[in-house]
């Protein structure tokens, strides 16, 4: 029984893994803003600006997950946090004196290695703490980081912007020349540090529910996935296409709104940044208390239902984007309002997402099949969502002023696959949550 004091402890540590969530999306999502001195200054095309922003953060972050969620379910999830929360600030930081590309490539794999410590645990930390009809709330509310993180990054870079010169080089004492915008990365990074000092000092670690005496093997993992193939894959590939649009819509949105309608960078990352702080974090808390009031009215498939609804209206607005860039003149006010709407909508299945893993596990492999869906999202969504619109870019259309077309091709072909999977899962998804309890139950 959870009481009202045990509750309250229970949401200041999932206001605190929520800040610690918003400062590694703030750090990953820092470059999308930096496109044009990053071009300028190292030399290089659209498809390596895809694979900087999306995969070399997410080729370490991804496979890295899966260990670090074994892990989490038998070590302390609050040592694993405090370490990853460490190592991706002090990585972020290196990137502000990097040289080269390669360089910062590295950099970058860098930052993906201490975040994939973060969420893992962090699932796995929050089950334990609220009762089930809660947890789509709670989660949601952890899930805040994704969106707010973004916003306030693209927000804190527009801003950084208009109070530097992005031109010349300044010089470092120890570290030499580097390019003014690099001091960004310095400024976002090193605020992490202080989050590691927070959690060590007032989080402890939380008492397990249904904890086994004996670690859970890989036999015991695959044959419950064999058992719940076809939910499992559906949740997590629907949500690994609705963050492959995602991840394209905040990389990319600032450079079309820079080439295709002529706004300065500073310009385009306050207009974005302000539409993904409100409207996107506004889906994701809607998602997660829409999941739990489904849930309350007996739907026993409430989460993954959650998902579809968003998902359907993320398709339909795709579609108006596209047709908006093909059959007009695209009117800048127009595309801002299906923005706004887009991010809205395709935020809701996030809220309920992560609660529809937790309910579907048993809780001994909570963490670790936690850790698979995030390989999925990360691997899927952001190593492939902004290398498409590069890719698009540059191999299909041959000039990078039809960023806009490559953006609204590769969100309908992202949110109709995401739909498509996360309707085929529901019933599938009922079975799954009934295989968890039973399995919990033995």
């Amino acid at each position: 029984m959870n009481s009202p004091s045990n509750l309250r402890y229970a949401w200041y540590v999932v206001a605190v893994l929520m800040l610690a969530y918003i400062s590694s999306f703030i750090d990953r999502q820092v470059l999308t803003l930096l496109v044009k001195p990053l071009k300028r200054d190292f030399g290089v095309t659209d498809t390596q600006v895809g694979l900087l922003i999306g995969f070399s953060f997410a080729i370490f972050y991804t496979f890295l997950g899966i260990p670090i969620g074994r892990m989490a379910d038998r070590k302390s999830r609050k040592q694993i946090i405090v370490y990853g929360i460490a190592i991706w600030s002090l990585m972020t930081a290196l990137c502000g004196i990097t040289g080269t590309y390669n360089q910062l490539f590295l950099a970058r794999i860098g930052v993906g290695i201490g975040e994939a410590a973060l969420s893992p645990a962090a699932y796995s930390l929050i089950t334990d703490l609220f009762p089930r009809h809660k947890l789509g709330t709670a989660l949601g509310v952890y899930n805040v980081g994704v969106y707010l993180g973004s916003g306030l990054s693209i927000l804190l870079v527009a801003l950084i912007l208009k109070l530097i010169s992005v031109e010349g080089t300044w010089t470092l004492p120890f570290f030499g020349e580097i390019f003014p915008w690099q001091s960004v990365f310095f400024i976002v990074g090193v605020p992490g540090l202080l989050i590691v000092a927070l959690i060590a000092l007032t989080i402890r670690e939380p008492e397990r529910k249904n904890l086994q005496k004996t670690a859970i093997t890989f036999q015991q993992i695959n044959v419950y996935y064999s058992a719940n193939r076809k939910a499992i894959l559906c949740l997590f590939f629907g949500i690994a296409f609705m963050a492959f649009g995602s991840y394209a819509t905040t990389s990319w949105t600032p450079t079309l709104l820079v080439r295709h309608y002529g706004l300065s960078e500073s310009q385009a990352g306050l207009l974005l940044g302000g539409i993904v702080t409100v409207f996107a974090t506004g889906g994701v808390i809607f998602g997660g208390r829409y999941g739990d009031r489904l849930t309350k009215q007996g739907y026993p498939d409430a989460k993954m239902r959650v998902g579809f609804i968003g998902m359907s209206g993320g398709v339909i607005i795709a579609l108006l984007i596209l047709l908006l860039f093909t059959l007009t003149s695209a009117p800048l006010k127009v595309f801002v309002v299906l923005l706004a709407l887009s991010s809205f909508v395709t935020s809701i299945p996030y809220g309920a997402a992560t609660a529809a893993v937790q309910e579907m596990i048993p809780a001994p492999m909570r963490a670790t099949f936690s850790a698979l869906f995030l390989f999925v999202v990360n691997l899927l969504g952001l190593g492939g969502g902004p290398l498409m619109v590069g890719f698009l870019n540059d191999k299909l259309f041959h000039d990078p002023n039809q960023v806009h077309l490559s953006f609204a091709i590769t969100l309908v072909f992202a949110f109709g696959l995401s739909c498509l999977l996360l309707f085929s899962g529901l019933k599938a998804f009922i079975q799954s949550t009934e295989n968890a309890r039973l399995e919990m139950e033995e």
